[in-house]
């Protein structure tokens, strides 16, 4: 019996009839399905954010331990080797975004002088243009070097003390990474019994390394560039901020924001409002055209998602997961996409939407309206096509 239109066809009820449900109700219960996943991932962050992470490193130092293993070495030295390289990763996350907000803090107290002329300036600016008023003048009168330095001396503590986190996650890593060389067999077990899904997790392995080395690599030239501007614009510190270019490169979108900040106000303090206009006039022309144009092309067309689903998922998963999901906006969805999307055929049809390049199907042979035999009829899914992807 063909499947009613907009009714999707459940499993034999009692007695051999086939029961119905309209789409609506489908939709909804997917809808609350979604919404209550939501809730225990946003209940769960504290686990799931550095689980997920702890997963993201030990995924990017697989090629290390592999190829260690492809030329001879023992398998303790080769785990020991790539569980060293993601303890490194590790280590330069955390102490380097930390010693940026201390060097950051560090020369904010010595600006207090710049930043009273400049709140004297504005301030005047503002009662020339008979917009200054007491709630205006008590907002400028808060633009202190040292209370800003003291917001951020209190940041870079909170995360330095944040030792049952990096204890969890440092434990958790040196599992995911140590059960590596025992899981070929269980992949090999996985791959007979639930083939679609055992190819999807592989896809999102290699997505996800890719996405990786792509960002590493288009961070590092941002971070060139923007040291070397900052250099010869005379801002403080320019290999700092570079580097710090280089960590925020990983943030999807919002990245050369945050990157902007540091050298930006330190230019404002130092040099003014043309400071100021020179260095985002700088970040805008080298980050925007290489991290809006060009960043997300490449990668979004190496790991399958558009530009406008990654901005979405910096929005979502930052929602669920806090700071951390900002990092983690991308391997989340592509992992999501592994099991929703790539583990069932019957879900391909999801991928259009969310892919970074959609290909145009070939032409008929036949007539340009169709083949000449009828109507096309609908395509067969294989239980192992995902497997060759």
């Amino acid at each position: 019996m063909p499947q009613q239109a907009g009714r999707v066809r459940s499993a034999p009820g009692p007695g051999g009839a086939t029961t119905t449900l309209p789409r609506s109700i489908v939709v909804l219960l997917g809808i609350l399905g979604v919404v209550a996943a939501g809730i225990g991932i946003k209940a769960a962050a504290g686990i799931i954010a550095p689980s997920m992470l702890a997963l993201v490193l030990a995924i990017a130092v697989l090629p290390i331990g592999r190829w260690a293993r492809k030329h001879g070495w023992p398998s303790w030295l080769a785990t020991v080797t790539a569980l060293a390289a993601a303890y490194l990763i590790l280590v330069v996350m955390v102490i380097g975004s930390v010693a940026c907000l201390i060097k950051f803090a560090d020369l904010l107290p010595s600006y207090a002088t710049q930043a009273d002329d400049l709140v004297k300036s504005a301030e005047d600016g503002l009662a020339q243009l008979d917009l200054s008023t007491g709630a205006t003048s008590d907002a400028l009168s808060k633009l202190d070097p040292t209370k800003l330095a003291g917001v951020l001396v209190d940041l870079t503590s909170g995360i330095l003390g944040a030792l049952g986190f990096l204890f969890f996650l440092v434990t958790l890593l040196f599992f995911f990474v140590a059960a590596v060389p025992g899981f070929a067999p269980r992949m090999t077990a996985f791959r007979r019994t639930k083939p679609e899904l055992a190819a999807a997790m592989g896809t999102f392995v290699s997505r996800s390394q890719t996405y990786l080395l792509m960002t590493a690599l288009f961070g590092a030239i941002v971070g060139v560039l923007d040291a070397g501007a900052l250099w010869l614009l005379g801002v403080p510190l320019p290999l700092v901020w570079g580097f710090f270019s280089f960590l925020t490169n990983f943030i999807p979108n919002i990245g050369f924001v945050i990157g902007v900040l540091p050298p930006a106000t330190l230019a404002l303090l130092d040099d003014g409002w043309e400071g100021v206009l020179w260095v985002v006039l700088v970040y805008s022309v080298l980050n925007v055209t290489i991290q809006t144009f060009i960043q997300p092309r490449i990668v979004g067309n190496s790991v399958g998602l558009s530009a406008e689903i990654t901005f979405m998922s910096l929005v979502v998963w930052t929602f669920l997961l806090g700071a951390l999901g900002a990092l983690l906006a991308v391997p989340m969805t592509l992992l999501t996409r592994a099991f929703f999307i790539d583990a069932d055929s019957r879900a391909s049809w999801a991928a259009a939407l969310i892919d970074a390049r959609v290909e145009e199907p070939e032409p008929s042979l036949g007539s340009p309206s169709g083949p000449p035999d009828g109507p096309e009829p609908p395509p067969s899914h294989s239980p192992g096509q995902f497997a060759d992807n």
